[in-house]
């Protein structure tokens, strides 16, 4: 009898990230029905890879951050917009506005700060670890406000952020 498992013929990491990525997607539709209004003290920290196939973001946003990306949804988007597959959403970035579609796939990382909530990914491509990013600066006439992006850091801080990381077997 040997102490190694079986390598799985059914996907189970790819099914559970697919399940959890969903709740991003729930999330958004709420908000979105909710006439694009954040209930409470609620707010996004997004992040996702700004190369993944179907993302698109500006030109001068893509230079910026070749790699990946983090917005903030608070009180400063519009055009809120959630499908099936990915979401689309307007911000100002520098005072320039600029539209995002974001497929569900793309996100490595989504955090609510005011429930300490948080929801950590895989990378989709090449199963490495994101690299090092610099953080978007959306608009904000304070730090409070949306529209200003921070690091998705400190997921140890004994907050409820679930990260699965099943360890394929290569």
């Amino acid at each position: 009898m040997s102490d190694t498992a079986p390598d799985s013929l059914i996907p189970y990491d790819e099914i559970v990230q697919e399940a959890l990525r969903a709740v991003v997607g729930r999330v958004l539709t709420q908000v979105e029905r909710g006439g694009g209004e954040l209930p409470g003290a609620h707010h996004f920290y997004i992040t996702f890879k700004t190369g993944a196939p179907g993302v698109s973001v500006p030109t001068h946003l893509r230079e910026r951050f070749p790699d990946e990306m983090t917005i903030v949804l608070q009180n400063k988007f519009w055009d809120l917009g959630v499908g099936e597959d990915s979401f689309t959403v307007s911000l100002s970035f520098n005072q320039i506005p600029a539209k995002l579609v974001v497929p569900y796939s793309a996100i490595t990382a989504f955090v609510d700060p005011a429930v300490d909530f948080g929801l950590q990914f895989q990378a989709m491509a090449g199963g490495s670890s994101p690299e090092p990013h610099e953080n978007a600066e959306n608009d904000s006439p304070d730090s409070e406000e949306q529209g200003q992006a921070h690091g998705v850091d400190g997921a140890d801080d004994g907050s409820n952020v679930v990260t699965v990381d099943f360890g394929r077997k290569k």
